[in-house]
């Protein structure tokens, strides 16, 4: 099992050329590969998946008659990010943070973007990620979103575009490290031979973060993870985290409200809580101001929040900024608060709840991707290309009916990277989602999930579509001379 006949198939590929020669920066991995007998990969391969089994690095899948616990398919092939490119999608991460938690600090607030009608007011007042109740809130330090996944597509230029931010509960950054540490075991001469940057400091950088958002006055901040519990499609990252910061899991059940405090119980008694990492959704946060029916949140919690006793991590109203049609106006978003273009382009977006817009979908269903603006896990979308003329009719009388929950776009020609199936490699359509912490200054994790669509042909990379993931290598900026060590 080796590169020899290896085909892009036209498509951008992260390792291999347009000329079917490895890529500079990825050519000590590739020989490295080819330098291996096809059994010793496939063992490899196999020891990487038994070690996911051994540790339980699970994702739940709700409504899967097969069983509810999965673990997520890991391809020991990873996806390298060049240092040049690093550097680019550093700063523009970072640009995109600093304006959309400026953008959500204003709409809860003065709500000036709106007044300059940079924005349609009812585009952003008719979503269902705006939360009335968060009018006037403001967090510590004027911090909304405090952990970010960006989801990230290289297209068929080579160029990378954001295709959709994640500000709410971004989930996934377990896999990233625990795809790191079984990677490590599996290639370990080549790893540290291309000067792969390190990932497993994200516990730190994470811890301090959420020590930074601590209520004012407050020097040394009680942290606690808030899981909905076990039966959470991320409890598994929930309770890795959380081991990871050295700080208490609880559920709601753990948590009451004394004197405007949170207060956990313990053993030891109660105990005041300063920084809450939420993994709760808003509307569960607290059955007094959402929804009244909710069993996961703790009542009360967003009076203290307002009142400035108890910090919470992404703040409640952060979704506003997940709203794929919001999402369209992240540039003129950019271009308003800070006065600068953006660094990482948007992928062309087309508002169905715009008649123009609406028409062009309507009349090009079969050459665009459509979307329902508030779902993800690839839920609520018609890849046009590859759909049936029934899809296609059913989409277009939703979007007749509810042209607001609907967005679209062009079918990207995702780039594919190398990776193991059966006996062979071949290519496979790849995204990928950086992680950003906002704390005492931005914060991006170098690497991030790469998510693979493990059927051939596929560009839903999700894990609950049938996804795998790949470790990524953000590399230094020079690998160092490697020798071939068959037994390493």
């Amino acid at each position: 099992m080796n590169f020899e006949g290896y085909d892009t198939q036209g498509f951008y590929d992260e390792l291999i050329g347009e000329d079917g020669q490895p890529r500079k920066e990825a050519l000590p991995l590739i020989e490295r590969i080819n330098a291996l007998p096809c059994k010793d990969l496939r063992r490899r391969q196999k020891a990487a998946e038994h070690a996911l089994h051994q540790q339980g690095i699970t994702f739940s899948v709700y409504g899967d008659k097969k069983g509810t616990e999965k673990i997520m398919p890991f391809d020991i092939l990873p996806r390298i990010v060049t240092a040049k490119e690093w550097d680019v999608l550093e700063k523009g991460l970072k640009q995109r943070i600093r304006a959309l938690n400026l953008f959500i600090d204003d709409i809860y607030n003065g709500q000036q973007i709106l007044k300059d009608k940079v924005i349609p007011r009812d585009l952003v007042l008719s979503s269902e990620c705006y939360l009335e109740q968060c009018r006037g809130l403001s967090p510590p330090k004027k911090i909304w979103i405090h952990v970010t996944g960006t989801d990230l597509v290289r297209a068929g230029d080579g160029e990378f575009y954001v295709l959709e931010d994640n500000l709410r509960c971004p989930s996934g950054i377990s896999y990233v490290l625990q795809n790191r540490t079984i990677q490590k075991r599996t290639l370990p001469i080549v790893f540290q031979a291309m000067r792969t940057r390190p990932v497993s400091d994200y516990g730190d950088h994470l811890y301090e973060t959420l020590r930074h958002a601590a209520p004012k006055g407050v020097e040394n901040p009680t942290v606690i993870v808030l899981t909905p519990g076990i039966y959470n499609s991320a409890y598994y990252e929930h309770s890795f985290l959380a081991q990871q910061m050295g700080v208490p899991l609880a559920q709601g059940s753990d948590l009451t409200i004394i004197d405007d405090q949170v207060m956990l119980r313990t053993t030891r008694g109660f105990e005041k809580v300063d920084v809450i990492y939420r993994r709760i959704d808003d509307n569960f946060l607290d059955p007094e101001v959402f929804n009244k029916g909710s069993m996961l949140g703790v009542p009360g919690i967003m009076e203290c929040f307002r009142k400035g006793t108890v910090a919470l991590a992404n703040a409640p109203g952060t979704g506003i900024a997940d709203d794929k049609a919001i999402y369209a106006y992240v540039p003129q978003i950019i271009k308003y608060y800070l006065d600068e273009e953006p660094i990482i382009k948007n992928v062309p977006t087309y508002i169905c709840e715009d008649q123009k817009d609406r028409d062009y979908t309507l009349a090009n269903l079969d050459k665009l991707v459509v979307k329902a603006v508030n779902l993800s896990g690839g839920y609520g979308m018609l890849i046009g290309p590859v759909s049936t003329e029934a899809e296609r009719k059913e989409f277009a009388k939703k979007i007749q009916e509810n042209p607001r929950d609907y967005i679209a776009q062009p079918t990207l020609a995702l780039s594919r990277t190398p990776t193991i199936v059966g006996d062979r490699i071949e290519g496979r359509h790849v995204d990928f989602r950086p992680y950003i912490l906002y704390g005492k200054s931005i914060f991006v994790l170098p690497g991030g999930l790469t998510r693979v669509a493990l059927t051939k042909g596929s560009l839903v990379v999700n894990s609950s579509q049938g996804g795998g993931s790949k470790d990524t290598w953000v590399l230094g900026d020079s690998p160092i001379t490697m020798e071939v060590d068959l037994d390493a």
